[in-house]
């Protein structure tokens, strides 16, 4: 798949930039072409990429705008930059406009309702002690494996109730499941993907019908959707439920996954905050917020333009791409103040976009949340100093804002 080639220097004219380009999040260098965008052409169309055609939303208030508007920016067919293929046409409710995603999402919304989710915080603390308390004190280890993924993945097993001793197959479905060329610049084979995730719909459909034998009062996400009318007999719409069952993997498990791993980056490359917390631990909840901010765990969404418009001075045509940079908007000035650094005391911290907006604002928004404060006040309790010890390696994608490795060392209080 080939992508214009990026100029090494973001002072190029626009028309010679992929703003698409995966390697611009991999190597952590978009930050100066999106501030360009911001600056220049915050409503930018370009004519050619990888993904056909597409304008780029690139500012907070703009982007504030286009996803509160489903009227007008639709999610279907897809959320991702790039098309879905044919061969697998899975649906799911983040990719559907009102009022089908509003029943969709309305089965599964009471798995993270608030009694839920206190009832959830005891095993969460559970798990993230048993975590925590396994780490090898003193030794290098890779933080991204040993503990984001390790806890994110714990924490979907539970909320599908499923097999504990094979959550890992969780977390390689997560990974493959928006990871080809095709849809978001990265290097998942198409074959591998197609094959794991009818693997994930065989598994999960043998699943459902155990769980329909022998029902119980769980609240599980599999007997949330058997229990509400309308998505009671999704498992014969098998790529409704493949879709919608990869939505809430994905979902559950990337972005609190790489907040995990954003977060000690952060505290690392502003250690001023680091101590800062050593001293006020009750800023915990304030620097969740930022960490969720600063990462930005997800780069973008899509919209297409239900008709011929005008916005931000541009004409948008029906059916253009349209595709809204949450990590610029994160990062625009207009917005919020000295964007680019990370303040874990700032006066209004949820002011960030990370969750997205409007109807499709994120779901599990307060478990991710719940599990990153939980994550930091165990931590707090063990370690002085969370140290990274080399450069972090990031995922290969322009969707997945995350990270591959992250070498550390923890040092006890």
């Amino acid at each position: 798949m080939n992508h214009i080639a990026t100029p090494t220097s973001a002072s190029a004219p626009l028309d010679q930039i992929d703003f698409s380009d995966p390697c611009l999040l991999r190597d952590d260098t978009w930050h100066d072409y999106f501030a360009r965008l911001r600056d220049e052409s915050p409503v930018h169309y370009q004519a050619e990429s990888p993904f056909g055609p597409f304008w780029s939303i690139t500012r907070f208030e703009d982007i504030v705008a286009v996803d509160s508007n489903f009227k007008d920016f639709s999610s279907e067919p897809t959320i991702l930059i790039g098309d879905i293929s044919d061969d697998l046409p899975a649906e799911m409710f983040i990719a559907m406009d009102p009022p089908k995603h509003d029943v969709q999402r309305k089965a599964v919304q009471s798995v993270v309702a608030p009694k839920n989710l206190a009832e959830m915080e005891v095993l969460i603390r559970t798990r993230v002690c048993d975590i925590l308390d396994g780490l090898p004190v003193g030794e290098t280890f890779d933080w991204v494996s040993d503990v984001s993924i390790n806890l994110t993945t714990q924490m979907l097993a539970t909320l599908f109730d499923f097999p504990f001793e094979e959550r890992h197959k969780l977390t390689y479905w997560s990974d493959i499941a928006a990871g080809t060329a095709e849809m978001t610049g990265g290097d998942v084979d198409p074959e591998e993907r197609l094959q794991g995730l009818m693997d994930c719909l065989e598994t999960f459909t043998r699943l459902w019908h155990e769980r329909k034998a022998n029902p119980g009062d769980s609240f599980d996400l599999i007997s949330l959707l058997q229990r509400d009318p309308n998505t009671a007999d999704m498992v014969d719409r098998p790529m409704e439920y493949l879709g919608n069952l990869m939505l809430l993997i994905v979902g559950g498990n990337d972005t609190t996954r790489n907040s995990a791993t954003g977060g000690v980056l952060a505290l690392n490359l502003f250690p001023e905050q680091y101590d800062k917390l050593r001293a006020d631990q009750s800023l915990i909840p304030s620097m969740v917020s930022e960490i969720i901010r600063w990462q930005t765990p997800l780069a973008h969404m899509r919209r297409r333009a239900t008709r011929d418009l005008e916005f931000g001075g541009q004409q948008i045509k029906k059916d253009d791409k349209v595709v809204m940079w949450y990590m610029s908007g994160n990062r625009d000035e207009r917005a919020i103040a000295n964007p680019d650094e990370f303040i874990i005391d700032r006066e209004n911290p949820r002011h960030h976009i990370s969750f997205g907006f409007g109807v499709h604002r994120c779901m599990g928004n307060r478990l991710a949340e719940m599990q990153l404060r939980i994550l930091w006040e165990e931590i707090m309790r063990r370690f002085k100093f969370v140290e990274v010890m080399g450069d972090p390696v990031r995922v290969n994608s322009n969707f997945v804002k995350g990270y591959e490795s992250l070498p550390v060392r923890v040092h006890p209080l």
